[in-house]
């Protein structure tokens, strides 16, 4: 649901969008922290929210790390 919005901001698209890692923190919803390969030897860290439910708020991509490797640690940001 993220990848329209990625795509959105960094003005290109992505053949290959797969989430390989991610770690979650509870606030009032939820942040997902997500490693995402994006081809070749390229990945990006994602910062997607999730509201909490009563509020039918769809996922919402936060903000993104680029330029990263697959051994690139996965943390907050």
């Amino acid at each position: 649901k993220v990848k329209p919005q990625l795509e959105e901001k960094e003005g290109k698209t992505f053949d290959v969008f797969t989430a390989v890692e991610f770690k979650t923190q509870v606030v009032a919803g939820t942040n997902y922290f997500i490693k995402v390969h994006v081809g070749n030897d390229e990945f990006m860290h994602l910062r997607v929210f999730r509201s909490l439910p009563h509020e039918s708020k769809s996922l919402s991509l936060h903000s993104y790390q680029s330029s990263k490797t697959k051994h690139d640690e996965l943390a907050f940001f």
